[in-house]
């Protein structure tokens, strides 16, 4: 047996786990004393809105299946995956909501599972998505990967032909490592940050004070409920306060504004963004947004953090649902042409270049705008050039011609360009 032999016989699990903790291998304590899971962090409203954004704009692009031509590609609309993936993947859920749970779960977990039903032809007939802390990734004696699914206290063993596995970011390329797991300080100060202020309304908006008596008190236990039960919470913010027996209340405490409270949970949303490379305008942050950049900050967000999410899962479902002959001639791709489209005057400017330069069709156009197409005998698949326009070699070529020819070249002109 050769060296590289001996190496792959040698090769370790796939492992998504610290200390032998499956799938929480960071998740628990942080610096800031809080517990952060992908449970947890669903609670922060910045983590939240990440998820849901990037989650409902894949889910909501077309997802086709391809058949490669010798003029290009067409849709292969009577290829089995063709329905299963643009419609619906199995009887429960539409393709939009199977989509949307597989990005929650990469978001969350950097894995998605989803099982493969196939027929006894081994034909994909439905796909349904699995948990992913409920999944362990091994490799048998033969460096073969397969599955164990932890459901209704029984494991599940499955062949890597039975899963459709999209990993995440991850060291070995094969288990992807979760965001929130990896960032879990930064997601733990937010949730703290929240915590302090919902603690500090619920305390009347006031910090903690001290009760001065002049004498001595008996029972200060008593004293100190009767005045909380009077004046503690928000419904009893700014009533008036009555002091016996010479009290006196003395505030103490650092006011949120000089604990830069806000200022610290602007920046936790910002970094909560960072994480998922969410621009801040799209989660309800718009203090740097302006009417100038917004466009470009959308298209940035598009081809810099949807796209290679959409590549990821393209190549997933490529590798995993169709056999290697298959992979020969079909594929499947997202449309991302609507989430890059333009203001309507600058398509309608780029469209009437594409008409004068002969690269597109008026088809073409109606097609992009969601139009049903024209005839051929109204133009509808003509691609025409400004009559206007000469190639290089051809300048100059009038002089070269007899003056009556002359003539009948510019009348022609004359007839074309009228």
């Amino acid at each position: 047996m050769n060296l590289f032999s001996r190496l792959f016989k040698s090769r370790a699990e796939p492992k998504n786990s610290w200390l032998g903790s499956s799938y929480h291998f960071l998740f628990g304590s942080t610096n800031s004393g809080k517990m952060v899971n992908e449970s947890t962090a669903m609670q922060t409203t910045a983590v939240y809105a990440c998820v849901r954004i990037l989650a409902e704009t894949i889910a909501s692009l077309p997802l086709h299946t391809y058949v490669n031509t010798e003029t290009g590609k067409e849709k292969a609309r009577g290829h089995p995956l063709y329905s299963l993936l643009y419609d619906s993947p199995n009887s429960e859920m539409t393709s939009f909501v199977f989509r949307e749970t597989l990005m929650g779960h990469l978001l969350l977990w950097g894995n998605a599972y989803s099982q493969i039903i196939r027929d006894g032809r081994g034909k994909v007939i439905a796909l349904y998505p699995l948990l992913p802390d409920k999944m362990e990734v091994k490799r048998n004696e033969n460096s073969e990967i397969y599955y164990i699914y932890s459901a209704d206290g029984q494991d599940h063993h499955l062949r890597n032909t039975d899963v459709l596995h999209i990993s995440g970011l991850g060291f070995d390329g094969l288990i992807g490592y979760s965001p929130i797991a990896m960032a879990k300080n930064a997601i733990g100060m937010a949730l703290a940050t929240e915590e302090y202020g919902a603690k500090f309304f619920a305390n009347g908006a006031n910090p903690g004070g001290v009760l001065e008596h002049p004498g001595v008190v008996k029972d200060p236990k008593r004293v100190r409920d009767s005045w909380n039960q009077v004046y503690q919470g928000t419904s009893n913010a700014h009533r008036v306060a009555v002091l016996e027996e010479g009290m006196k209340f003395s505030p103490i405490g650092i006011p949120p504004e000089q604990a830069q409270f806000l200022e610290t949970r602007k920046y936790q949303t910002e970094e909560i963004c960072r994480i998922f490379r969410v621009p801040p305008h799209l989660v309800g942050d718009l203090e740097r947004a302006t009417f100038s950049n917004i466009e470009h900050q959308s298209i940035s967000f598009v081809v810099h953090t949807i796209r290679p999410w959409l590549v990821r899962i393209e190549q997933s479902i490529n590798k995993a649902l169709f056999t290697d002959e298959e992979r020969k001639k079909y594929f499947v791709s997202f449309v991302v042409d609507g989430l890059l489209r333009g203001d309507y005057e600058s398509r309608m400017k780029g469209y009437s270049i594409g008409i004068q330069n002969g690269f597109m069709s008026p088809n073409d156009i109606r097609s992009l705008e969601n139009m049903n197409p024209i005839s051929d005998e109204d133009g509808g698949n003509i691609y025409m050039v400004n009559g206007n326009m000469l190639k290089l070699k051809d300048v100059g070529a009038y002089a070269n011609l007899g003056g009556d020819e002359t003539e009948e070249v510019l009348e022609l002109d004359k007839e074309r360009s009228g």
